[in-house]
């Protein structure tokens, strides 16, 4: 009987099972949204159409990690459905913070190869309002998936390396990858897909 009880333990253990938690935003995430400067008087979606996700996935060294995101109240059941099937399948992610972590500054989340949705700016290179700030867009390992200009710039020294789009990294997403795959079976558009730039990180709906 003993020995029945310690198996069953350890297959608990070792398959570790997904789970998310998506809810509005609290008085205590609006709050670190502000202070965060993520979030502003101005910006083009009100807080009551953002939602918070704790969602779990895998980091780079294998071990499971709760992340955090805000986005869109219309895609957010979509986003858990996508992380879903990106954990389920083993893909790593970095690490998943809010951008408020950084003080909105898109920059530094980059640079931290942070996974990131809301956060109320501008377009790259527009005055335009991003899809971010709609709470709308998500960006995925950014420094393996980088933006990379008409003219081929990239700007993150550490992104130089995955110019050349090979799987020379699990995280790199490609046209065939799985997991390229499964946010377009949800829906989403892809920033790889553009014509002149591309956003290899870049996911939208």
């Amino acid at each position: 009987m003993k020995k029945i009880l310690i198996l069953t333990i350890f297959t608990t253990a070792l398959f570790s099972e997904f789970n998310s938690n998506i809810t509005k935003i609290t008085p205590a995430i609006k709050a670190r949204m502000i202070d965060g400067g993520s979030w502003h008087r101005g910006c083009p979606v009100p807080l009551k159409n953002l939602r918070y996700i704790n969602v779990k996935y895998h980091n780079f060294s294998g071990k499971d990690k709760m992340g955090e995101l805000i986005v869109n109240k219309n895609i957010a059941n979509s986003i858990v459905w996508v992380m879903e099937e990106l954990y389920n399948i083993g893909y790593p992610i970095r690490q998943m913070r809010l951008v408020s972590d950084f003080n909105g500054d898109d920059w530094k989340s980059i640079e931290a190869d942070n996974t990131s949705a809301f956060n109320c700016r501008k377009a790259t290179g527009s005055n335009k309002w991003s899809r971010h700030s709609f709470g709308r867009a998500i960006d995925i390992n950014p420094i393996e998936n980088p933006y990379i200009s008409r003219k081929g710039h990239i700007s993150h020294r550490k992104s130089l390396k995955y110019r050349k789009r090979v799987p020379s990294h699990r995280a790199v997403l490609l046209k065939d990858s799985v997991a390229t795959k499964i946010f377009k079976k949800y829906g989403f558009k892809w920033g790889g897909d553009w014509r002149y730039t591309k956003d290899y990180q870049h996911f939208f709906k």
